[in-house]
């Protein structure tokens, strides 16, 4: 039976009469497109981050590019991010007509590295967009702190970070919006696409209700910039709903797996995944690194054992976007690690067995290379 990175299968037993009855709800309900889950989630998961507004979109591309424009993000502004990161957040910055400027990362933890922050803004830089990338947060303090010496917007890219905090602050709480992804994969996931935008901005709020609605205010009645067809569905609303209160549960499991393997894999040659002091780290992956990562993934997968690399490919040595013209080399650090990390199995329904195994088959693949 093949290990794999992720599955929702015992989850999904464990939780199946209230998923089905959160469908059930719905479907009885009479209001199947933006109705009462829909809103009630809305402004569950605000209150959850002590923040004004929570907008449901249809997923979490699409929350970073309402986000944007929301924002006054348009053609021809700069946005500063990560290309280390999973494309759509560089989808997204482009689907507006902005343009990505990229920073390195840091070699400890893989993060946005803030301090090239600054070098990097010109007179057409509008926004930067931090990614908190696998579980935990960006170093928030001098991003804010730079948007608001040079007048820009700050939207955070929490696709992966449910949860995380930074000195106590959850994530999503930092900037002018935050936009959030519930893939299935993800810390608190739908079962199907979805996303959602936090702002504490009562006009950002207004913006963004109208864009995920074709730029309706009115049925019908498109005001100021056309939007789109971008809603939470009510069905992955109300599933959201249910598993909202077990977020917490969700992160101690993960966490829990985080320790088991920094526990059976500390000895090894492995480089493990750093938490930034002051961090509370959700594992949304758990990335690892080595440099004949190729041979150790090809020597597990011949036991049945699935990894996966996140990401093997930077942004910017993409061919779709190779008019932003980043040329190999401009970004070492983020370019040396898409050769070296790979993502351990990872959910909170890993049974200790099966991880295990995993961490039996990595020392024994390691003390052969």
């Amino acid at each position: 039976m093949t290990t794999r990175v992720w599955d929702y299968l015992a989850e999904y037993e464990k939780e199946r009469p209230e998923i089905l009855d959160a469908v059930e709800k719905v479907f009885s309900s009479g209001r199947l497109i933006l109705g009462e889950s829909v809103r009630g989630f809305e402004e569950e998961f605000a209150a959850y981050h002590g923040v004004r507004h929570c907008v449901g979109v249809d997923n979490g591309t699409n929350a970073v590019k309402l986000a944007l424009q929301a924002l006054g993000i348009g053609p021809g502004d700069e946005v500063i991010t990560v290309s280390n990161t999973a494309a759509p957040t560089v989808v997204a910055i482009d689907a507006v007509g902005a343009v990505p400027v990229f920073v390195d990362v840091n070699e400890t933890d893989f993060l946005m590295d803030t301090t090239q922050v600054a070098a990097a803004i010109t007179p057409r830089t509008r926004c930067l967009l931090p990614v908190h990338l696998y579980g935990q947060c960006v170093d928030m303090a001098p991003m804010r702190s730079l948007a608001n010496e040079h007048g820009l917007k700050l939207l955070e890219d929490c696709a992966q970070a449910h949860g995380a905090r930074q000195n106590g602050r959850l994530a999503g709480t930092w900037g002018d919006a935050a936009a959030y992804s519930f893939y299935p994969t993800k810390v608190l996931g739908a079962y199907g696409d979805g996303g959602a935008v936090l702002t504490n901005d009562d006009g950002v709020d207004r913006a963004l209700r109208r864009l995920r609605y074709y730029g309706m205010e009115e049925r019908y009645y498109v005001v100021g910039t056309p939007g789109h067809n971008s809603r939470l569905d009510e069905v992955q609303a109300e599933i959201l709903r249910r598993k909202l209160p077990r977020l917490a549960s969700y992160v101690d499991g993960r966490r829990a797996i985080a320790r088991r393997y920094e526990e059976g894999l500390a000895d090894t040659a492995l480089r493990l995944p750093a938490t930034v002091p002051g961090n509370d780290h959700v594992h949304y992956v758990y990335v690892v690194r080595h440099p004949r990562r190729d041979e150790i993934i090809e020597a597990l997968a011949a036991q049945d054992i699935s990894l996966n690399i996140s990401y093997p490919w930077p942004v910017h040595t993409m061919s779709g976007f190779a008019r932003f013209a980043y040329p190999t080399g401009s970004l070492p650090v983020t370019e040396g690690l898409a050769r070296e990390i790979f993502s351990l199995p990872m959910y909170p329904s890993l049974p200790a067995t099966v991880q295990g195994k995993v961490i039996g088959a990595l020392r024994e693949v390691l003390s052969t290379l």
